[in-house]
Order: structure tokens, then C-alpha cells, then sequence
């Protein structure tokens, strides 16, 4: 048993977004030295999966055909979400997003609302839950339920996800092409766009947030904080620089190297912290390959390999609060959990959250005691992938199970329920997205992870007076290397 082949003379996206015949192995312009590593890659591939056969059963090719494709622009939007609204309309059809920016807007600037003028149609809390139950995710009405000062504000739903035409193609291209390997645990056959834009189970929507498009190279400058019980918190200031390879213009399957992207962190505050830095390479098959990861810490003063930040581990300078898999809502190697695809959902989540966004906002405005403002948060009634994953037997994790609520125009994860092993609802998760209308690509602002059992939270983010991300940076793959931190450690 083997993972499926790779087409030789498939089509491949032109840098124009166009299709053309081009093979994806063994060109002519590619050195001898990384055909080679090709070779070797595919045959840890094929190791890999005769591996993970004994206890994992692997899913069927994943691609769809062309009549199911050809509805991608029709009666799907380009990226598989439904396009027309819903019956009682309440939720709009899609219409192309929002990806002109607002007559007010500068570059450089912390974007402006485009819905600024919307007007609050009703606010849920403790109070009246009941009456909403159905549209708020478990998370949500424990959240309300322990805080009486806590509420959702609920406005028209405006769906505002938008990408470069592009990441379009790329996704009609990918859609029937692209196919799990590895046991589900890696994808072949896809690039630039969504793998799976019409899924068949848990792990081809799981795959679709973890490769969606977040642009090509982007620096930010964000501030996070663990809010303990009592409201109080330390900023930790972090310039973040991530180089995307999956997503960049004219990527082909065959030229990813099993490369997903870039990203380094170094700490600019507090001062006692400033100075330590971490550098990821992230693969984009982790039983093939283990995400490489190095640190330098002020404290030491030297650069160490981490030899796994992944799964369960506890990131760096997250005071115990986020394990490694958490970032981005979820990343990495989906190996260790079966995912189950329940279906498609309207609910109450958070979207458009321009009002957070916004320059000048004191941090102490938004971080209050036991929860973020609620006066800043914006929800809106949207229709979600609801993914279940549940933690295969053999392996440990605080989360035994969580349950994943996708936007279905972007595939971005807007909400997480997290169960322990007894079952208990013991956190959630948020992602408060925009449309950054500049690039486009539509993206969280802020996210948040609340520690039910040890009434703290968790908020990464944090921008509001620092400049705004620039999505136009340019990186280099040695920028994120052992070397870089080396020269670059304070």
C-alpha cells in the first residue's frame, strides 16, 4: 500500500493565474540535488504511511470531479462556501467580499469599518441565552453563564472574506487534484489555494483552515497577555515576521518541498524578556517531517534546537496558557485526534471585529477582568463547518476533544470548544477576523482562549498602538534560520 502518485504532466497555475500543461517532478530547471530530495521525501512518504496503516485507516482519494468543481463560482462561492443567503434572510448571499478599501482608507492605517453605520440589532447575555441557545456554541453559553457583565452584540451579517482571483484558481485547480496522504496527516497535488473546497470529512476541513490564504510575506507587531483571575496582566511585545510558501504567486505542487511556511518571533518588551527569539520551519507534512524549531533565550544567551514544539507542548513565554497546537485556533500535524465532520451550522460567532481593530484603543480598555470588552466585540449570524477531534487512543492532550466552528467563506476558524478527558467543557477558544481589504485576505485581528477551570484567559494580537501589519515586507528563507537568531540575538 502506497500514498498516491504524483501526476507527472498534470496541469500547474501560471503566475497570471492561468492553467498550462507543466510537470510537476524531474523539470529541467530543477538542480539534481533537489530531485533527489524529492526521491528521498517521497520514499520517507511511502515509509510514513505503511506506518500509520496498522492503526489509522486512510481516507479515499480526496478530489472531486468536474461537474462537482464546476460549481465553484456557480452555486458555491470560489472557495466552497454556499453563495446565496439563507431562507429566512437572515444570513446575505455572497457577493465577492469586501476587497476595495474605503474611501478613508490610507495605507499604513489600522483599517476603517466599512460597516461602521450598522446598527446593533439585539444583544445576548445571561439573561436571555435561552432564546439564542440553538445558534451559540458550548463555549459561548458557559462563557455568558459565568459572567453576568458579559454579552454578545449581534449585528446584520455582512460576509466581507475575500482573496486575490488567484487563490480562486488555484483552488478550482486543487479541487480535483488534490489528495490526502500520509494517512490524512499531508496533502499532494495542491498549492496556493484551498485544498479541499467541497470536503468529504474532518481532515480535508481541517486541512482547508491550516493552508487557506494569509498572504505572501507579512511583519507585525502584536502584544499578548494572560489575564489572571484577579484582572490583572503583563504585555509581552513580540515583532513577528511569518513568509508564506504555500500561498505565493505561481507555487505549484511540486516546487513546496514539503514547505508550508516561515515565521520568527523576537520579544521587544518587557525588558527583562526583550531580546529572546524563536524561529519556526513549518512543514507541510509533520510525519513526514517534524516542524523545525530554535530558540535564543536573553538568559542564556545561546541558540538551542526545541526538539518538539508541537501537539501538547507548552509554547514559549505563554505562562503555561497555550500549548503549541493552538496557535492560529489550530496548526500542525493532525495525526494524533480522528476528525468527524458534523455538518454545516448557522451561528452566532464572531466576524468584521473592525471595532477591536481600531488605533489608539488603550490595552486596558479591551483586557478586563475575566473576559476582553464585550462593547468591542462584534458578532453576526454566520453558517459554519462544525468539525469534531477526538484525541486517538495512545496519545495525551489537556483537550481530549474540541470542537471547531469553520467559516465557510474563508475557512478560517472562528471558534473552539475544549473538552478534557472526563468530558468537561474546560475552555473555548475565539478568532475575531476582518477583511484586511488591502490585500486582500480575511484574517483574525485578535484571538482569545479562556481557561474555564483556572478563571484566566489568554489574548494574542493586541495592536492597537503599534504599526499596522505590513503585508508588502520583504523576507528571505535565511532569515529564518539557527544563523539568523545567532546574529540577530540582543
Amino acid at each position: 500500500m502506497t500514498g498516491p502518485t504524483r501526476r507527472q504532466d498534470g496541469l500547474c497555475l501560471t503566475t497570471n493565474g492561468n492553467l498550462q500543461a507543466r510537470p510537476t517532478l524531474g523539470r529541467t530547471n530543477k538542480s539534481s540535488g533537489a530531485m533527489a530530495r524529492r526521491e528521498e521525501n517521497a520514499v520517507l512518504r511511502t515509509i510514513a504511511v505503511l506506518s500509520l496503516a496498522a492503526t489509522v485507516s486512510l481516507p479515499a482519494h480526496a478530489r472531486v470531479d468536474a461537474t462537482q468543481a464546476a460549481r465553484l463560482g456557480q452555486d458555491l462561492m470560489p472557495l466552497g462556501g454556499e453563495r446565496a443567503g439563507n431562507a429566512a434572510g437572515t444570513i446575505p448571499p455572497w457577493e465577492g467580499g469586501v476587497s476595495t478599501p474605503p474611501a478613508n482608507y490610507q495605507p499604513g492605517m489600522h483599517h476603517p469599518d466599512p460597516f461602521a453605520a450598522d446598527a446593533e440589532l439585539y444583544r445576548v447575555d445571561k439573561t436571555n441565552m435561552a432564546q439564542y441557545k440553538a445558534l451559540l456554541t458550548p463555549g459561548y453559553q458557559k462563557l455568558l453563564e459565568r459572567n453576568p457583565d458579559y454579552y454578545l452584540r449581534v449585528y446584520p451579517t455582512r460576509r466581507s472574506a475575500a482573496s486575490p482571483q488567484r487563490i480562486y484558481d488555484a483552488t478550482r485547480f486543487n479541487a480535483t487534484n488534490a489528495t490526502l496522504i500520509s494517512g490524512g496527516n499531508g496533502i499532494e497535488g495542491a498549492a496556493a489555494g484551498v485544498p479541499f473546497p467541497i470536503p468529504q470529512n474532518g481532515q480535508e476541513a481541517i486541512w482547508n483552515h491550516i493552508t487557506r490564504y494569509r498572504g505572501e510575506q507579512l511583519r507585525m507587531e502584536t502584544n499578548q497577555a494572560v489575564v489572571l483571575n484577579g484582572g490583572s496582566y503583563v504585555l509581552l511585545k513580540r515583532d513577528r515576521d511569518i513568509m508564506f510558501v504555500y500561498g505565493r504567486e505561481g507555487m505549484t505542487p511540486g516546487d513546496l518541498d514539503n514547505t508550508l511556511f516561515y515565521y520568527k518571533y523576537v520579544i521587544t518588551a518587557p525588558s527583562k524578556l526583550a531580546g529572546s527569539a524563536l524561529v519556526v520551519q513549518e512543514t507541510l507534512d509533520q510525519v513526514l517531517a517534524i516542524r523545525k524549531a530554535w530558540r535564543f533565550s536573553r538568559g542564556e544567551r545561546r541558540v538551542r534546537r526545541l526538539p518538539m514544539l508541537a501537539y501538547d507542548a507548552m509554547q514559549p513565554d505563554t505562562s503555561g496558557m497555550a500549548t503549541a497546537d493552538v496557535v492560529d485556533t489550530y496548526n500542525g500535524a493532525p495525526d494524533r485526534y480522528e476528525w468527524t465532520l458534523q455538518g454545516k451550522q448557522e451561528m452566532l460567532v464572531p466576524y468584521n471585529s473592525y471595532a477591536v481593530h481600531q488605533k489608539g484603543i488603550p490595552y486596558d480598555t479591551i483586557l478586563q477582568k475575566a473576559h476582553i470588552n464585550p462593547e468591542l466585540m462584534r458578532h453576526e449570524l454566520h453558517r459554519v463547518w462544525v468539525v469534531e477531534a477526538d484525541l486517538r487512543t495512545g496519545f495525551s492532550h489537556p483537550y481530549a476533544k474540541r470542537r471547531f466552528y469553520l467559516d465557510e467563506d474563508s475557512w478560517q476558524i472562528l471558534a473552539v470548544d475544549l473538552y478534557d478527558k472526563q468530558g468537561e467543557l474546560i475552555g473555548m477558544q475565539e478568532a475575531h477576523p476582518i477583511s484586511y481589504y488591502d490585500v486582500p485576505v480575511f484574517a483574525s485581528t485578535l484571538e482569545t482562549i479562556y481557561d474555564f477551570k483556572g478563571s484566566r484567559y489568554f489574548v494574542d494580537g493586541l495592536d492597537n498602538n503599534e504599526k499596522m501589519y505590513d503585508y508588502n515586507v520583504q523576507l528571505k528563507k535565511s532569515d529564518f534560520t539557527a544563523a539568523a537568531l545567532r546574529s540577530g540575538g540582543i
